[in-house]
């Protein structure tokens, strides 16, 4: 029985080198993408645009840090850098408001903002954990017509980035399948705070999202504006 049980450690002690060498390398274990205005990835996987393996995991769009690619440099991944596709291209004002959501939460280093390869915004992430959905407003700075937008982000704890690139139309109208910016409002007039998931909001409170000013009917907390229709805790007050 000793004999039978010598046996089996000296197995597990050459199989554990084995099995170790075979599992892929670890990640950052987060995953998360630009929500608003749709990025090239969400119109994968709502089927806006054709594109390939990417339309089953648009959260999962991760390579080394300080890359400009839509990409993340992922071979799988690479229609995402094709400009050519018909992506749907969001009018916005001289500033708007962009949404990540996040399948897995991760410490955040920071959230930065390209246009050409010149940065346009950047904000802090502490080194904490974002909330599931996380609202901020982006300056264009002095772009303007049709733009690809860079929005990268930076964990905190590892040598990885998440990337996503959005199509716009500073100042214009849409293109390429063209998107809408809802009714009413003059492009670029948003005043108020960008939406949070964490912030707690009282009824009468005000916040900017997805291009839009919504003001709060009562209590909310954690409730994306629009996302529960005319029976949600957000009154939509038109495009800003």
């Amino acid at each position: 029985m000793k004999s039978k049980r010598r046996a089996a450690v000296a197995i597990g002690v050459l199989a554990a080198p084995l099995l170790a060498i075979s599992l892929p390398a670890s990640s950052a274990s987060a995953h998360g993408w630009v929500t608003s205005p749709g990025s090239r990835q969400d119109q994968c996987a709502k089927g806006i645009v054709d594109c390939g393996e990417i339309k089953y995991e648009p959260q999962s769009v991760e390579g080394p840090k300080g890359l400009h690619s839509c990409s993340g440099g992922n071979a799988q991944f690479a229609e995402l850098d094709d400009d050519s596709k018909p992506w749907q291209v969001t009018p916005v004002g001289t500033s708007y408001t962009f949404t990540w959501h996040f399948t897995a939460r991760h410490a955040t280093a920071n959230w930065q903002y390209f246009i050409g390869g010149q940065k346009i915004a950047e904000f802090d992430g502490h080194g904490a954990q974002p909330p599931a959905d996380l609202s901020q407003q982006v300056d264009f700075g002095g772009f303007t017509g049709r733009q690809k937008v860079l929005a990268v982000w930076n964990i905190a704890d590892t040598a990885n980035a998440f990337y996503s690139c959005i199509d716009v139309n500073i100042g214009g109208s849409g293109g390429g399948g063209g998107g809408n910016g809802g009714g009413g409002g003059t492009p670029g007039t948003c005043t108020a705070p960008a939406w949070a998931a964490d912030k707690v909001y009282t009824g009468g409170s005000t916040v900017t999202y997805g291009g839009h000013t919504w003001r709060a009917k009562w209590w909310v907390q954690g409730e994306q504006p629009g996302s529960t229709g005319q029976w949600g805790a957000w009154e939509d007050l038109g495009a800003c």
